[in-house]
């Protein structure tokens, strides 16, 4: 039987089928939103594997060309390797969904959210995530949903819920927010410089929208809901966790006192093994349970110590930001580089700027677009002290790298006339133990300050922490992996001095109250003040030259009609003008033209030649041109490539010339003043313009004569001997 349920979301319907398609999945929910279709399907295996300790979920979003009415481009034609964006939106459907599934449950579990058909104004992100939870929570795999994902923007000092795409550029603020009956669960965004009081009051509102689409998944699954498949409790033997927390309590408290995080994970592994040496007697199922209890015991000491006596590990202030240490320019070819290090994390930035062909081309559903500014963040295993294969970046590697792509973007004058370069930034993470993503943001920011790039406001970002039980709550500044992983919720703030840039978050606890959000983000903001000082402390303002092995690039606009002049035929010109400079050079239809070379004397020449080509002509302007042909009445010159004038018989001289051939010689370069420049694009030439006039001149002395047909000088050529230089012969 075939259900449908309907919400309107940001002024427009939203509606959830099921039961016509999918059917064999164990959850299947069809989307509709404008003309937008996603399909969303979960599946899981009915058996876990034994002995597991990870959950293993996918999910994989993706788009079909054909839902726009495209064929994929490449060779192939047909979709393969997923794209940045459905990677992106991939794991920010995992993020919010994962933490609700229960903590025993290790059956493989999939969910497919597919774009069947996409308007390319209502998102389809947002469709897939509200279809991956409707999906869910309708199937009899055991999850504790429902959640909804919506894109909330501030537009005109208005918040907005899923603007349509052509309406984002303008937007102060956009983020994503999932949502649960009971609070936020995710967060990821950015931001014009907004206050935390903006940043807040978005989230609310996400929160607000959401709440009548979980009405209707619950109403879905009144309707069409199976029965959740029984899930095994987690049994720990009494005994056995007694034995275990008494061998293992003082080794923990030990360990927990280091600061030094391999140091620390080294104590803890001793822990570890006198506890399997202690219990080597024990059947295989029990020694997983006395691991667990011993994880259990880490996680409760470190949070105890944390909300009862104020003290981290390392025994750092609850808002203490770690050591920083900053270095620039320590690499002498790359156009700029950084090297940040705060506790035990650091990031290496570098920058490249490039040209316009540089600029990375984007084919998807949002259209056939360029991207002119691509941060890039690698994570090695060496960071962290392991041994793993070395590949492609995986998911995190790329969500990473495009949080702190977006919190640097807004704050570059890209594409504009004073920079038009493409920028790319690469962090290489290494070493990690707290936010290796903070770190990419300011070290790229250091590194392109120290590329000359002009930009905005200088960006730093920082990563919180936050952990309660009942009414004890510690918010945490700049927290280390173990503090992540143990507390119940991490976020991520981004910004200038003057507002926020970029935020991510995600929350593992119920709920949590306005206040103490923003308690979070003012704690976020003066942590982030502290580390910008730290950084302006060491490169106060941009580098005021770029270095000498980075591209220069020359903007100059030309009539988009001289356009053919600069390209020629089959594009000989601009190959020639290549050639001959070593430069690179982008034409656009627009009429600008852009040149670059390390060179900037290269670049120069590059300019002259091109505004040679096509210059326009300049009433009152001295030209050097050449002689192309010589007629009885006078001869024509090239006074700029391509553009002809004429020099009548009677501008030749202040006296009456008989013969062109006795004053002037096919071929020969002259100088000529351009007297006239009619309407029609006829000039009028002169060599006498720039000769002294005789004191015994008369008029009737000036040449011609008997030249002059019904008062017009030039006969059969036409009125005063002008030329139309809208027709002239080109090269």
């Amino acid at each position: 039987m075939v259900h449908r349920m309907s919400a309107e979301v940001g002024g427009r319907t939203l509606t959830l089928e099921t039961g016509r398609v999918a059917k064999q999945a164990n959850g299947a929910v069809w989307v509709e939103y404008g003309d937008s279709r996603v399909l969303v399907t979960a599946c899981a295996t009915q058996k876990g594997v034994e002995g597991q300790d990870f959950f293993p979920l996918t999910v994989d979003y993706q788009e079909k060309m054909a839902s726009v009415g495209r064929f994929p481009g490449g060779y192939i034609k047909r979709e393969g390797r997923p794209q940045l964006r459905e990677t992106l939106i991939s794991r920010m459907i995992d993020r919010p969904i994962r933490p609700l599934f229960p903590e025993t449950f290790k059956n493989e579990t999939q969910v497919v959210a597919t774009v069947l058909s996409a308007d390319q104004m209502n998102d389809t992100d947002v469709m897939a995530m509200i279809g991956a939870s409707a999906a869910l929570t309708i199937s009899d795999i055991p999850w504790d949903g429902p959640v909804v994902g919506l894109r909330v923007a501030l537009i005109n000092g208005e918040y907005v819920c899923n603007p349509p795409q052509t309406d984002l550029p303008n937007a102060k603020l956009e983020i994503f927010v999932a949502s649960s009956a009971k609070a936020i669960v995710m967060v990821e965004g950015m931001a014009h410089e907004v206050s935390e009081e903006e940043m807040i009051e978005a989230l609310m509102k996400g929160f607000e929208w959401a709440q009548p689409i979980i009405q209707i998944q619950n109403k879905l699954r009144e309707l069409a809901g199976k029965e959740k498949w029984p899930v095994a409790e987690r049994v720990i033997d009494a005994e056995l966790k007694a034995k275990v927390e008494s061998l293992v309590a003082d080794g923990v408290k030990s360990a927990y006192a280091i600061a030094d995080k391999h140091d620390r994970y080294a104590a803890l592994r001793v822990v570890k093994e006198k506890m399997k040496e202690a219990l080597a007697e024990l059947p295989e199922d029990q020694l997983r349970q006395a691991g667990q209890v011993l994880e259990d015991m880490k996680y409760d000491y470190v949070r105890s110590m944390i909300l009862n006596e104020h003290r981290r590990i390392g025994d750092r202030a609850l808002d203490e930001v770690r050591q920083i240490t900053i270095e620039t320019g320590l690499l002498p070819r790359v156009h700029g580089s950084a090297l940040f290090t705060r506790g035990e994390t650091q990031a290496l930035a570098t920058i490249t700027l490039g040209t316009e062909g540089d600029l990375q081309r984007l084919d998807d559903l949002l259209g056939d677009r360029k991207k002119r500014f691509l941060l890039h963040y690698n994570f090695p295993p060496y960071s962290v002290g392991e041994v793993k294969r070395m590949g492609s970046p995986g998911r995190r590697e790329l969500g990473h790298g495009n949080l702190a792509e977006r919190a640097l973007e807004s704050m570059l004058p890209l594409g504009t006339p004073e920079f038009p370069y493409a920028v790319r930034v690469v962090s290489e993470i290494l070493e990690s133990n707290g936010s290796s993503s903070m770190a990419s943001v300011c070290g790229g920011c250091l590194a392109l300050m120290d590329a000359g790039v002009p930009i905005k406001k200088p960006v730093a970002g920082i990563a919180m922490g936050l952990i309660a039980e009942g009414e004890r709550v510690a918010i945490l500044s700049d927290i280390l992996g173990d503090e992540d992983h143990l507390g119940d919720m991490d976020f991520k703030v981004c910004g200038t001095r003057d507002g926020i840039t970029a935020l991510q978050m995600d929350l593992k606890m119920s709920g949590i109250s306005r206040e103490l959000l923003t308690r979070a983000l003012a704690q976020a903001s003066a942590g982030r003040q502290h580390i910008l000082d730290k950084m302006l402390e060491h490169l106060p303002a941009p580098r005021s030259e770029y270095s000498p092995y980075a591209p220069r690039i020359v903007v100059i606009q030309i009539n988009p009609d001289r356009i053919r002049d600069v390209i020629g035929s089959g594009g000989k010109t601009i190959r020639e003008i290549v050639e001959q400079t070593g430069c690179e050079i982008n034409v656009e239809d627009d009429g600008s033209v852009q040149i670059a070379s390390a060179d900037l004397a290269a670049c120069q020449k590059a300019v002259e030649i091109i505004k040679g080509l096509t210059e326009e002509p300049e009433v009152g302007k001295v030209y050097t041109g050449k002689i192309k042909r010589i007629t009885d009445f006078g001869a024509f010159v090239e006074i700029i490539p391509g553009i002809e004038g004429l020099l009548h018989i009677s501008e030749v001289a202040w006296k009456r010339v008989e013969r062109m051939e006795d004053y002037v010689k096919d071929g020969e370069i002259i100088q000529v003043k351009l007297v006239e420049l009619e309407k029609s694009g006829k000039m009028r030439l002169s060599m006498k313009a720039l000769q002294e006039r005789p004191e015994s001149y008369k008029e009737s002395d000036g040449g011609g004569g008997g030249r002059r047909e019904g008062g017009r000088e030039g006969g059969r050529d036409g009125g005063r001997g002008g030329y139309d230089r809208g027709r002239p012969p080109r090269r």
